[in-house]
């Protein structure tokens, strides 16, 4: 049986003036989680939005927040985002102190614990937490923006992951989130190339179709 692949749209292609009348549609057509891009225009040359929104969209949300936050001090906010809601609370691996003492905080505050890798960043740096990790998000842009055109290397990279997974026997417990140009000429590509998760942002957003998106992301 396929796997069911879920989709994320993110908030940063969202009408910034109706947040939650577009989370509530993305609801309504059957997303599977809203993901939030939290960045600080210091670890990314962006400005989004922090705490206070998280907490008063996950007062109005029914679905899973998967909260990314790119920012150049995770390991003093992270377990705040938790706190405001995140179900799913990604951090970048470039950015962080401690990152295995972190997953844990973050599990044990009842959230899952995910780890976000940019394009130039290998593999590597993140294969000592592969046994802990709920999630690791494989940016397949450099952060900061949406709209971006995808990096076509990023397929290797997954592959290269969802293999290490499995070598591990974690495939089904650690989810591959892709996050950057996915869209329908780049989404068939991502999930046979093993990911779990979609992210994104101008492709549903932005789409007069959502419901079509939608589909197209999930690969109906």
């Amino acid at each position: 049986m396929k796997n069911k692949i879920l989709v994320a749209p993110s908030l940063l292609a969202a009408d910034p003036l109706h947040f939650g009348r577009d989370l509530k549609e993305a609801e309504e057509l059957g997303v599977d989680w809203h993901h939030f891009d939290v960045m600080d225009g210091h670890f990314v040359p962006n400005l989004t939005y922090g705490i206070p929104l998280v907490k008063a969209l996950k007062e109005k949300s029914t679905i899973p927040l998967d909260v990314h936050i790119m920012v150049s001090n995770p390991d003093q906010v992270a377990l705040d985002y938790v706190a405001a809601g995140a179900n799913y609370l990604v951090f970048p691996i470039e950015s962080v102190v401690h990152s295995h003492r972190l997953i844990h905080a973050i599990q044990e505050k009842g959230a899952k614990a995910g780890v976000a890798i940019n394009p130039g960043t290998p593999l590597h740096a993140i294969e000592a937490l592969l046994p802990y990790l709920d999630l690791v998000n494989i940016m397949s842009v450099n952060p900061g923006f949406g709209g971006q055109k995808f990096i076509p290397e990023a397929l290797n990279r997954i592959r290269t992951l969802k293999s290490q997974l499995t070598n591990l026997g974690r495939a089904k417990k650690c989810l591959i989130e892709v996050d950057g140009g996915v869209n329908a000429e780049t989404a068939a590509l991502i999930i046979e190339a093993g990911a779990d998760v979609l992210v994104a942002g101008t492709f549903f957003y932005g789409n007069k179709d959502k419901r079509g998106a939608l589909n197209t992301l999930r690969g109906i």
